[in-house]
């Protein structure tokens, strides 16, 4: 399947929909990343960006690598400002208030295993993906990489961060938070802004190590949160806060151990900021809940389904000027008040900020808050593996010749989902992996079977030798 660029060992594989992702000293080689950055650089050369910002997550390999990605920006004559270990959303910070860049590149595995690295990447305000990914690869074989000698600067943002986010939110009362950043790399920052904030601050595996040895950093698995239900219940808490391991993403628990879906959790963030911004455009991908829309309807809002894919979003964002954005994975990205890049820290300061007002003006906890947004029967999302080749092909034909019943209407936006009066059914390729992506929603047990049940039998008929987990 990989193709190799002419006097490299450089897997086409790694150029993937939303960043560059591989296996350290696999697809992944020192060699392999320096080339990369004076593709990279050679890029932003192209976009008249004379300087990249870098930064890199908690992974062991990450100092290496990044050491590796600066000798190829600085080699493709870039200068570069190394504003060290932070969060991804830090990096993303930077690339909007250090002057004379709007670019950078943060080397992160995000919530994939240890052996894991790779790069999402912002030039000249965009962040890359699909076309401009591939692209990068293209330049390495064909030798498009520039010359030059760079220079390299270390700078420390984390408080100019912190301080931005302490001047936009405050807490009208006290709240108590469990914090479980994973061993991530949000470990240092994340139970910092929550304790500055004025909450009272319960750190959970807070150490940064690459090795994830309590669980991986992955709020969006339920099995990543069981040690975080237990801490809230034990201690108390009103609320429980969850990063992934670049710190891009929240994950939520109430004190009764109820997780709060992204989705729901977006109705929570819209309902507010309309209070703000009435008519505010708010948009959301296609995995989330049918009730989404309603809520922000009912809210005063423009809801918009979108295409899965952080960087997807941020670029609909961008065009149609939304004030909120959300995917179901976790990222959550805020316009108003902030710099319209997802962020889970900043995303929890939000939270808290609601919740501690809720408290003090109408006596309600995060679960009598929560209960006041609908929540219908939903699986969580199933993969059926199918080949790389074909998963494409196959949701395509599922568009075209599956019978989902006269009642149900198709949205043909990222893969298929069919929207009933009483639920959805969503089945999409995935961009990363040889899957298709599925997810369903209901208002009665009844009506999630039927809905399953259509999809079960217009896969079979499009993709036979598609195993279904349903």
């Amino acid at each position: 399947m990989s193709q190799q660029a002419p006097n490299t060992s450089i897997s086409a594989s790694i150029f993937r929909a939303y960043d560059i992702r591989g296996i350290v000293d696999d697809s992944l080689t020192e060699e392999g990343v320096e080339l990369i950055g004076r593709a990279i650089g050679a890029e932003a050369a192209s976009r008249d960006e004379a300087t990249v910002i870098v930064a890199r997550d908690g992974r062991h390999s990450g100092k290496r690598l990044q050491a590796a990605l600066i000798r190829g920006l600085r080699g493709a004559g870039r200068d570069v400002i190394d504003i060290g270990m932070v969060p991804t959303p830090v990096l993303y910070f930077a690339t909007h208030t250090l002057e004379g860049t709007s670019s950078g590149v943060m080397v992160t595995g995000s919530h994939n295993p240890p052996d894991y690295n790779g790069f999402k990447i912002v030039l000249g305000g965009e962040t890359l993906s699909g076309d401009a990914i591939t692209a990068l690869y293209q330049r390495i074989q064909d030798d498009a990489l520039g010359e030059g000698e760079g220079s390299l600067r270390e700078m420390d943002v984390r408080e100019a961060y912190l301080e931005r986010i302490l001047g936009d939110v405050s807490l009208s009362g006290k709240i108590k938070a469990v914090v479980d950043c994973g061993n991530g790399v949000a470990g240092e920052l994340g139970p910092q802004l929550i304790e500055r904030l004025g909450a009272e601050m319960i750190p959970l595996f807070a150490e940064i190590d690459g090795d994830f040895p309590n669980h991986h950093p992955d709020p969006g698995k339920l099995e990543n949160l069981e040690d975080l239900i237990r801490t809230v219940k034990e201690t108390g808490a009103d609320i429980g806060l969850a990063f992934d391991g670049d710190g891009d993403r929240l994950g939520v628990v109430t004190p009764k151990g109820e997780v709060i879906y992204p989705d729901r959790l977006m109705m929570a963030f819209a309902e507010d900021l309309l209070q703000r911004s009435p008519g505010a455009r708010i948009i959301f991908d296609v995995k989330c809940t049918g009730n989404l829309a309603q809520v922000v309807e009912n809210a005063g809002g423009t809801p918009e389904m979108w295409r899965t894919g952080h960087s997807l979003i941020k670029a609909r964002m961008k065009e149609t000027g939304a004030a909120l954005a959300g995917e179901m994975s976790g990222h959550i990205f805020f316009k108003e008040r902030w710099y319209g890049f997802d962020d889970g820290l900043y995303g929890a300061a939000r939270l808290l900020e609601i919740l501690a007002k809720q408290r003090a003006t109408q006596g309600l906890d995060a679960d009598a808050f929560f209960e006041r947004f609908p929540q219908d029967l939903s699986t969580p999302e199933l993969n059926a593996k199918v080949s790389d080749e074909n998963k494409f092909a196959i949701v395509d034909k599922l568009a075209r010749e599956g019978d989902f019943g006269e009642d149900g209407v198709k949205t043909t936006l990222d893969g298929i989902r069919v929207d009933y009066a009483d639920g959805w059914g969503l089945c999409r390729a995935s961009n990363t992996t040889p899957m298709l992506v599925l997810r369903f929603e209901g208002k009665s047990e009844e009506a999630l079977a039927r809905i399953q049940g259509q999809f079960r039998d217009a896969l079979k008929q499009v993709a036979p030798e598609a195993d279904l987990p349903f």
